[in-house]
């Protein structure tokens, strides 16, 4: 099997898992604080990547050490901020609307190599952008104009989309991933740093707010994000980065609200309407446009790893 092939069935598999990931967030509303669940979720996924990263990690902590404040942002941003703001989306939206939201994650992609970086934007690729806002603005609206003249939104599709900001910054990162760095050393790094970052708005929230009540339901959520979607869709995601790099693995991402719509329809009883299958449609029709044509100053920026660690 290529590496191209490779990629593309990590970057599947990661999708999918993805997006039973978005269902239970919006099936368990209410049921765990979003925190506690990113919290043990995180820590889930240490626990059981330790016995095979233990020794590599001990091996290059001198690299480790080098590349903290790189390492320490990459957790900050994928993992400590990412996860538990769609736990937060979920309490009051659906997972397709979490799911449809996180495709516009390419987007914020290139908005960030834009701004920050100056990279060239194509006139197709600006017309593909213009295709998925408009397709993300019918999703939040609803299909109706009255909506989008008043500019009303719903508070979980605003908390998803800026979810999605933080995590295209992580996808961004991972392409600068230090070479010297094993990948499983880089995944238990960002992962034990991303869990020590939740760990102070966990035992507020513990204290404060609401007590994770370790019962059936929480141990299966808990369970299954710890190991599948973050442990085994983070490793796959990586990867596929490294294989076929950020644009194709992006391509990908698109399939979320397919497999979200699917599992929300049979699992949580959650109803597909028109205005979503519209939007899905015009956000995967921006999509190919986006990436009818490679460009040759595509991700340039990651020539510039010292511009942003340091």
């Amino acid at each position: 099997m290529n590496n191209q092939t490779k990629g593309i069935l990590f970057a599947l598999c990661a999708t999918l898992l993805w997006s039973v990931n978005f269902v239970i967030a919006s099936g368990i509303k209410g049921h765990i604080p979003p925190v506690g669940l990113a919290f043990w979720r995180w820590t889930i996924a240490c626990v059981v990547l330790a016995p095979f990263a233990i020794k590599s990690t001990i091996r290059n902590r001198l690299e480790i050490k080098k590349n903290i404040r790189f390492l320490a942002l990459t957790a900050v941003l994928g993992i400590t901020i990412f996860n538990t703001l769609i736990y937060f989306a979920g309490k009051t939206t659906s997972a397709v609307n979490l799911s449809l939201i996180a495709i516009s994650i390419p987007l914020f992609i290139v908005a960030i190599s834009r701004i920050a970086f100056k990279e060239k934007v194509s006139n197709t690729k600006i017309i593909g952008i213009l295709t998925i806002i408009l397709g993300v603005l019918i999703l939040i609206t609803k299909g109706s104009l009255q909506s989008l003249l008043q500019i009303k939104f719903a508070i979980g599709d605003l908390i998803m989309l800026i979810a999605c900001l933080f995590f295209a910054s992580y996808t961004i990162l991972v392409r600068l991933k230090p070479k010297e760095l094993p990948s499983k050393v880089f995944l238990f790094s960002v992962f034990v740093l991303g869990v020590l970052f939740l760990f102070p708005f966990y035992l507020w929230e513990h204290l404060y707010y609401k007590k994770v009540i370790f019962d059936s339901t929480t141990i299966f959520a808990a369970t299954y994000v710890g190991i599948f979607a973050s442990l085994v869709s983070y490793y796959l995601w990586n990867e596929a980065i490294t294989l076929i790099g950020t644009q194709k693995t992006a391509l990908i991402y698109y399939l979320i609200p397919v497999f979200s719509g699917v599992l929300a329809y049979f699992f949580l009883n959650q109803n597909i309407v028109l205005s979503q299958i519209i939007s899905m449609g015009i956000i995967i029709v921006g999509l190919f446009i986006t990436n009818r044509k490679k460009t040759n100053s595509s991700y340039s920026l990651f020539k510039h790893k010292k511009s942003i660690i340091k």
